[in-house]
């Protein structure tokens, strides 16, 4: 079997520790057609398992920089991994992305177990509600059990808590068995701050960016071809060796890449190809904060060629128009939230070439409704984003009516977008989901516990009204609840949501990409808002009012049927205004 590292770092040797308690110690050679790559050959295949490691010109033994598995945590030797021993059960075609609903979730908190194999034992019912795909936060090995897991260091392997490589082996062939496509979301844009140890090894980093997490990935500076390969091989090697259908790239915009071929355009185009030589589907999410649609332009017409991208202008305008907030970056959105949201669903990005208070400049770029299909974006009005970076973690259910709740679905899953859910936001789960982490440095777990409050302090919160990262309990409470399912006003949330995506499977108007096929009416003073999409009319009222909504045309000659309706509602009469109660949502068909 052959190992081999990039370690342009060392000076003199490496050798490749290999084995247990009395480790083998192989000298590993120069490659001389590949500059700073080192290779060793051993007479038999290790079996699976096998400890491994590297040390530079004598120093400490590192894992492997492309270890698939560390089963001792991210300080720990690498173990030998036999990819083709997995008996998968499950041929899979794949899954498109057009047409689909997502549901995000985390591992760690998704069951109380917080393992691959506990969350996959609870995928039946997301099949049942009309889930197409899981989007998994990432699952990179990171110090400690439990963490966001956007702190992961090993960027090719599976956190052990979680059950390691086979584990998620698992979990895909169970969720393809149940006809869901499986996304991951990856990180490229820093590591975290413990038991990174690429930099032993070779430039990883750069100097010449830097960015909110300290020194930039090295994209673009000497020894950037070899780390641009490390992200995108095993970018596609998660895609191909555990059969994902898509990954989710995190905040891109961070990204520092000024070559003339970007880091995203490669990408892209490894994934295209890798989908053609599977014969499925494949396909990459964007988190970006540019509001640039070359993001997800074709390369052929000068984009990124990237398949689609949050939006999070469409969840800044409806979480305004929900909540009345207007701190921080809602604050653009809060002058006309629903002005706002007509916008967003109309038009993609709020910010497409306006003035954005909240950066002090002018922001975004215009969408080609003509030429760019509405799947490329997705919808949500809720993400872990959304809700763990509040002071509590609070979501959506913590403050608003079981009414708003589903005024709230019906605008994500009726949308042009391609609507996507934060685990529990079905039920309107009453838990939390708060920012935990589990850093076993004392010095660094300290430091993450007072930079937390010194943010919020900054806004008028006290210390001790900010729960603590490090305490067990805080990842604790942000565990589902699934026992509120059966009951009030969860059982009637959870029905609602599974009738609208009913809706969206059973009618193709509601997946038409065309965006410029929209039409969106609303009076922001009465706080109601109306759309067509083909022959369906959408109108939810925000207001604690009746509300009268022009639709036009009467009974028989406009929105004649009620399809579903949160409340009891009757369609328009001859006067083609629709009366809609407070705080409810209808959908209706013209004929």
């Amino acid at each position: 079997m052959q190992f081999e590292v990039w370690a342009p770092k060392a000076q003199e040797r490496v050798d490749l520790r290999l084995g247990g308690t009395a480790p083998a110690v192989l000298p590993m050679e120069r490659d001389q057609g590949r500059p700073g790559w080192w290779t060793a050959e051993t007479a038999t295949v290790p079996p699976a398992g096998t400890r491994y490691g590297f040390s530079l010109d004598g120093g400490p033994v590192r894992p492997d920089p492309r270890s698939r598995r560390q089963p001792d945590g991210p300080d720990g030797r690498s173990a030998v991994v036999d990819q083709a021993a997995f008996d998968w059960r499950v041929p899979w075609p794949g899954r498109p992305l057009p047409g689909a609903v997502l549901y995000e979730l985390h591992i760690g908190t998704f069951t109380h177990e917080g393992t691959l194999d506990a969350a996959a034992a609870r995928l039946a019912p997301l099949a049942e509600l009309g889930i197409t795909h899981v989007e998994l936060m990432p699952v990179c090995p990171f110090p400690g059990t439990h963490g966001w897991g956007y702190e992961g260091v090993s960027l090719w392997a599976v956190h052990e808590p979680y059950g390691g490589p086979e584990a998620l082996k698992r979990f895909v062939d169970t969720a393809h068995g149940l006809g869901l496509g499986v996304v991951l979301d990856v990180v490229h844009n820093h590591l975290g701050p413990a038991g990174n140890h690429l930099p032993a090894f070779g430039p990883y980093f750069t100097d010449t960016h830097h960015t909110p997490w300290g020194a930039a990935v090295n994209l673009d500076a000497p020894g950037s071809d070899e780390v641009r390969a490390y992200l995108r091989e095993s970018a596609l090697a998660w895609l191909r060796d555990f059969r994902l259908d898509g990954l989710r790239l995190d905040a891109v915009h961070a990204l520092a890449d000024h070559r003339a071929l970007t880091f995203l355009e490669e990408l892209s185009t490894a994934v295209d190809a890798l989908a053609a030589d599977l014969d499925r589907p494949l396909f990459l999410i964007a988190e970006s904060d540019l509001g640039d649609p070359r993001t997800t332009r074709p390369r052929g017409e000068g984009g990124l060629g990237l398949h689609a991208q949050w939006n999070d202008d469409f969840h800044h305008a409806l979480h305004t128009a929900l909540t009345g907030e207007s701190q921080g970056y809602y604050a653009d959105f809060a002058r006309a939230p629903l002005a706002a949201l007509a916008k967003t669903l109309t038009h993609v990005f709020f910010h497409d070439g306006t003035y954005s208070t909240f950066r002090g400049r002018t922001h975004g770029r215009p969408v080609d409704r003509t030429r760019t299909p509405a799947h490329r974006f997705l919808g949500y009005a809720q993400t872990h984003d959304q809700i763990g970076n509040r002071a509590l973690g609070d979501r959506l259910s913590a403050t608003l009516s079981p009414g708003l709740l589903a005024c709230a679905a019906t605008l994500v899953l009726t949308g042009p977008h391609t609507p996507m859910l934060f685990m529990g936001e079905e039920w309107g789960a009453a838990t939390p989901w708060q920012f935990f982490t589990d850093h076993p440095d004392p010095v660094l777990a300290e430091a993450v516990r007072s930079g937390r409050r010194r943010e919020f302090a900054a806004h008028g919160w006290a210390a001790e009204e900010i729960p603590d990262p490090q305490d067990p309990a805080t990842r604790e409470r942000s565990c589902l609840d699934r026992s509120e399912q059966s009951r009030a006003p969860h059982a009637r949330l959870l029905a609602w949501y599974r009738e609208l995506i009913a809706l969206r499977h059973a009618h193709p108007d509601l997946a038409d990409p065309d965006l410029a096929a929209v039409r969106v009416a609303y009076d922001e003073g009465a706080r109601w808002l109306a759309y067509r999409r083909g022959d369906l009319r959408i109108a939810v009222n925000l207001s604690a009012r009746d509300v009268g909504i022009p639709l036009g045309g009467g009974s028989g000659n406009g929105a004649g049927r009620v399809l579903a309706a949160w409340e009891p509602v009757a369609a328009p009469g001859a006067d083609g205004v629709l009366r809609l109660p407070p705080e409810s949502c209808v959908v209706l068909a013209d004929r």
